[in-house]
């Protein structure tokens, strides 16, 4: 998922030349995911944390900031898809076969090494089709999608995006033997494509696309110089959260949730901004890449030395979105192995039935299990990236 790349015609090595903000962003977003992720292996909460009926405002910020994670990942996927082919491929052609078997690879991960990073149970009896699924069969799309007009996909992309909520009345029960494609597509279900073999789709497809499609189609603006660039990001993001503001205000269409008057009002401001991620609304799009685009903007505009870190977790989003699933499962493993013994290997899972009522930590546990897995995974990433810089051919992207 590189940004841009380019070969040296002076050296047979592979130089790459990225643009820092999209970097800065895309690890910025997998630091937040980190956390996302430490709550679900480590928390003790067993309810959503955005129930409005039994969370509290910490918690449900906690989780709520995390939103961006997705819908941040999936857009800069298909700008850096753009990217890619601007300063590395000939071809519509040979963008079209790289999206697909890069798409089909990241469908291979999240059936295999990630499903096992969430649970180790060799029998399969539970799998599930994730944000790398999603990831994937939208680049198998986007393979179709590029090779018509920009202004087509841009097209395309948001017809997905602004429309799709129109479907949300019909559901899989309705479609007889075809729900299992409308479960793919867009109503999140549990699936048996084989015998006592369980198949949950969290991540449906066609808002994804719309997502990738869309991210692809801006990955054009990359070119302009920056100062046109910073006034793209800032407009873009500053209406997009408008549009949020206004068509949520108005209550009638963009999310399948109503937000309504709660107990104080503070919960209706949670209520307000509380939108369905699976599969993603309209609103909690608008709001999300919204935000995206004003954290691009500050990027752009502002080199702050602090977040320099950032850059490096953004330069090899797979690598780390592995990694940090398998470090962060290990130690859940590793902290529960003392009181439940053996067992522990499968209770940090977020699915499983065995979960302990007393397993878990309290919200500021959480957020000290998040500082030390962000700690332990820079030198990690440190080391890819010495390694991938020395072996560029064996690595040709991450």
């Amino acid at each position: 998922m590189d940004s841009s790349i380019t070969t040296n015609s002076h050296s047979d090595q592979i130089q790459t030349k990225r643009i820092i903000s999209l970097d800065m962003l895309r690890g910025l977003v997998m630091v937040l995911m980190v956390l996302d992720h430490v709550r679900d292996f480590f928390t003790n909460v067993r309810f959503r944390p955005t129930d409005l009926t039994q969370t509290n405002i910490p918690l449900f910020f906690t989780r709520w900031i995390t939103h961006l994670c997705a819908p941040t990942f999936i857009f800069l996927a298909g700008v850096a898809a753009y990217l890619y082919f601007e300063n590395r491929l000939q071809s519509k052609h040979e963008l079209s076969r790289y999206l697909i078997i890069r798409g089909l690879w990241l469908v291979f991960l999240e059936l295999t090494v990630v499903r096992f990073a969430w649970i180790f149970d060799p029998t399969y009896s539970f799998s599930l089709a994730g944000v790398l699924w999603a990831i994937g069969w939208s680049m198998v799309v986007l393979a179709v999608l590029v090779r018509m007009p920009i202004p087509f996909i841009a097209a395309f992309g948001l017809v997905l995006i602004f429309g799709h909520n129109l479907f949300d009345q019909i559901h899989a029960e309705q479609l007889g033997k075809l729900g299992w494609l409308w479960a793919i597509l867009h109503e999140p279900k549990m699936l048996m494509p084989l015998a006592n073999k369980k198949l949950f789709i969290g991540y449906p497809l066609i808002p994804w696309i719309g997502v990738m499609a869309t991210g692809y189609a801006f990955g054009s603006f990359m070119k302009q110089e920056k100062s046109l660039r910073q006034q793209l990001f800032l407009r873009l993001g500053l209406g997009l959260i408008a549009g949020f503001v206004v068509l949520r205000a108005v209550n009638i269409y963009g999310d399948p949730s109503p937000w309504t008057v709660q107990k104080n009002f503070a919960f209706t401001i949670l209520s307000f901004i509380n939108c369905q991620k699976y599969p993603p609304s309209l609103l909690y799009l608008l709001i999300t890449l919204g935000i995206a685009m004003l954290l691009l903007y500050l990027f752009e505009k502002y080199r702050l030395r602090i977040l320099q870190p950032l850059v490096l977790f953004g330069q090899f989003p797979l690598f780390f979105y592995i990694i940090h699933l398998w470090l962060i499962h290990l130690a859940a493993i590793l902290l529960a192995l003392p009181k439940y013994g053996l067992k522990a290997i499968n209770l940090p899972f977020l699915f499983s039935s065995l979960m302990p009522a007393d397993y878990g930590y309290d919200l500021p546990m959480l957020y000290n299990f998040w500082i030390i897995m962000i700690i332990l995974l820079y030198p990690i990433c440190s080391w890819f990236r010495s390694y991938k810089t020395k072996h560029p051919r064996k690595l040709s992207s991450n």
